[in-house]
């Protein structure tokens, strides 16, 4: 591996999906400004995701319909407009 071309100020952190709620502890030199209390009961940087492999179609099987800002109806709107 080429030296210098790492972050060396790796951490552990959480990381959450939102959609679900799951969360795992790992390292990552990601940055964050939230913290959130883990299991062992220490104070952990909390970094927050969309999708994970907990919600993911790929990793479940199963397909979810995920509407996090309104984009269905953005879309019927839109196409609504066009029939009138």
């Amino acid at each position: 591996m080429r030296k210098g071309i790492h972050p060396e100020n790796y951490r552990l952190c959480v990381f959450k999906d939102l959609s679900t709620d799951f969360a795992i502890l790992t390292k990552s030199c990601a940055e964050s400004k939230e913290t959130v209390k883990w299991e062992d009961g220490n104070e952990y940087p909390l970094i927050k995701m969309e999708i994970s492999s907990d919600s993911h179609p790929f990793y479940t099987g199963k397909s979810k319909m995920i509407d996090t800002a309104g984009r269905i109806d953005k879309f019927k709107n839109k196409y609504n407009k066009l029939k009138k």
